[in-house]
C-alpha cells in the first residue's frame, strides 16, 4: 500500500512546502483540499494548473486526489451540483490526479430513498465526463451516508466504473460498522482509504495515528488479508480544530506507525 496525507492538515500551505513535507517524511502522495481557501481549486487558471503539476512531478510526489465539496444527495437542482463535479474533474485531469472526492450531503429534510435516487442520478450523469477524462469520482462515507452500507445503496444504482467509494474509517466506525463489514461492502468500488485517529466518538479532535480509538490495525489487517494494494491517506482535520497539534511535527511518527501496521499485517 502507498501512503499519502491530506492538505486539510496544513491549511493554506504553499504547494512547494506541501511537496517538501511529503518527500521529507516518506509519503508517496498528497490529497489536495480543493477549496478557494487553498492554493489549488477549480478557480485557478491553466497556467497555474500547469505550474502545480510541474512542481509535483519535479518533487517526485503524486497528486492522489482532489477533496471537493460537492454534495450529490443534497436537495435542489441537479445542474449546479453536476457543474461543480465537472469543474473538479477538469482540475484533476489537468493535475494528473486519478480521483476526486464528493460528499453525500443528503440531510434530514428528504427521505432516504429520495436522497439515494438524487445522488445516483447526478453521479451517473457526471460519470460520463469522468470517463472521458480518465478520472474517478469517489463518494466518501460521510454525513448522511457515513456507513458503507449507506454508500453502496447509491453506488449500486450508478453501476459505472468511474464512480467509486472513498472509505473514511472514522465515519464507518461512528456508524457502528466493523472494518471487515465496511470492506466487504465497499471492496467492489474502493478507490482509496482515509485513515485518522480520535479520542472518542464524542471527541473527534484529530490525534496522532495510534493515539486514539479508531480501528486502524483492524482496517490495515482486513485490507492486507484481501490483497488490497491501494492508497492509505491520513486525513488530519486541523482546519476544523485549531487546538490540534500541528500536522508537520506528527508526519514522521505517522509514517512509522502506518509502516509498522503494514509490516505486521503483511
Amino acid at each position: 500500500m502507498r501512503l499519502a496525507f491530506s492538505t486539510l492538515g496544513v491549511p493554506g500551505l504553499p504547494i512547494p512546502d506541501v511537496i517538501r513535507l511529503a518527500a521529507t517524511h516518506g509519503y508517496h502522495g498528497v490529497e489536495l483540499r480543493a477549496h478557494p481557501e487553498e492554493p489549488v481549486h477549480p478557480g485557478i487558471d491553466l497556467a497555474g494548473r500547469a505550474d502545480v503539476a510541474a512542481e509535483f512531478k519535479a518533487g517526485g510526489i503524486e497528486v492522489l486526489g482532489l477533496a471537493g465539496y460537492a454534495r450529490v444527495a443534497a436537495p435542489g437542482d441537479d445542474g449546479p451540483v453536476i457543474d461543480e463535479i465537472r469543474g473538479l474533474l477538469d482540475l484533476a485531469r489537468d493535475l494528473g490526479a486519478p480521483y476526486i472526492r464528493v460528499f453525500p450531503g443528503g440531510g434530514h429534510e428528504q427521505s432516504t430513498e429520495r436522497a439515494d435516487a438524487t445522488a445516483a442520478r447526478r453521479l451517473g450523469t457526471a460519470a460520463e465526463h469522468a470517463a472521458d477524462l480518465g478520472v474517478r469520482i469517489l463518494l466518501e462515507t460521510h454525513d448522511s451516508h457515513r456507513r458503507a452500507a449507506d454508500a453502496i445503496r447509491i453506488l449500486g444504482r450508478v453501476g459505472h466504473r468511474h464512480v467509486g467509494a472513498l472509505w473514511d474509517v472514522m465515519h464507518t466506525w461512528l456508524g457502528g460498522e466493523q472494518p471487515s463489514e465496511s470492506y466487504a461492502a465497499l471492496s467492489p468500488y474502493l478507490g482509496y482509504v482515509q485513515v485518522k485517529d480520535i479520542a472518542s466518538a464524542d471527541d473527534t479532535t484529530p490525534l496522532a495515528l495510534g493515539a486514539g480509538v479508531l480501528p486502524l490495525t483492524e482496517t490495515v489487517e482486513v485490507l492486507s488479508r484481501h490483497g488490497w494494494d491501494g492508497w492509505l491517506c491520513w486525513e488530519y482535520e486541523k482546519r476544523w480544530y485549531e487546538e490540534a497539534a500541528p500536522l508537520p511535527e506528527l508526519l514522521a511518527a505517522g509514517r512509522e506507525h502506518l509502516g509498522r501496521l503494514l509490516n505486521e499485517c503483511a
